[in-house]
């Protein structure tokens, strides 16, 4: 059974300590392939190492985080740039708008988010969005940039079922994770209705645990309760649910 983990952040800090060992494990539950989401410039040298010692399992993206867009968020873009000009990367991300921690930044944010789109679009990339408490605001940027180019994955996906239309309905696949496991989680509720098709795995490790290992640090090991919940959802085995969002996770990365 080959898994995917679409989105995990193998190169922060959090796995300083036990990062091949993490790695290991998930290995041994079935995972290996592993695509690796940027936040901005200060993580590609990590990245790059990860890559190299790693590099028939890492996947890496290219991007700036929502979060990370401030000030010195042009030369920040030109890195970006840069860099997809320099190095193989899979997918220009994460990217996006996040409304949770810092509103001020919305107008730079859309600005950044957009510039991103048009260059994963100029290198023939999927995008890899980035979401919170911003449908509205992504939704109107897609809507801009909507074109046949245009395709990616809607990270770590949260809406309602009429979002997850939405989103599907600009070529974007729903990266499911963790949060399909909380009792409280929401999508639990609908996921089901939304053929298989259109759906990822992913951890975000090492934020967004799932249950058992809620307020844990995650790692991609912990994606099998993932596969466990969206099993019993959806009625099939896991190795068909692993099979179908892989072969999913090639259509958007080509690789």
């Amino acid at each position: 059974m080959i898994i995917t983990d679409t989105h995990t952040h193998l190169y922060i800090e959090a796995f300083d300590e036990d990062r091949h060992e993490m790695i290991e494990r998930a290995l041994a539950q079935g995972v290996s392939r592993f695509f690796i989401p940027a936040i901005d410039s200060t993580y590609t040298k990590a990245m790059l190492q990860l890559e190299a010692a790693y590099p028939k399992q890492m996947f890496l993206m290219m991007g700036l985080h929502p979060t990370h867009v401030k000030d010195n968020y042009p030369e920040e873009l030109q890195h970006v740039e840069r860099m997809l000009s320099e190095h193989q990367f899979y997918a220009v991300g994460e990217i996006g708008i996040d409304l949770y921690w810092d509103k001020s930044t919305l107008d730079i944010q859309k600005l950044a988010f957009r510039h991103q789109i048009q260059l994963a679009k100029k290198n023939k990339l999927p995008i890899v969005i980035h979401c919170r408490e911003a449908f509205d605001e992504i939704f109107e940027v897609l809507e801009l940039e909507n074109d046949e180019h245009l395709h990616g994955i809607f990270h770590c996906f949260t809406g309602t079922l009429e979002q997850a239309h939405k989103a599907i309905s600009y070529n974007m696949k729903l990266g499911i994770g963790g949060v399909v496991t909380f009792k409280n989680g929401k999508i639990n509720k609908f996921i089901n209705k939304i053929d298989l098709k259109h759906i990822v795995l992913e951890t975000d490790a090492p934020y967004l645990s799932p249950v058992p290992y809620r307020g844990k640090r995650n790692e991609s090991a912990y994606i099998v309760e993932v596969l466990a919940t969206l099993s019993e959802l959806y009625g099939k085995s896991p190795e068909a649910i692993a099979s179908i969002t892989t072969q999913n996770s090639k259509a958007i990365f080509k690789v």
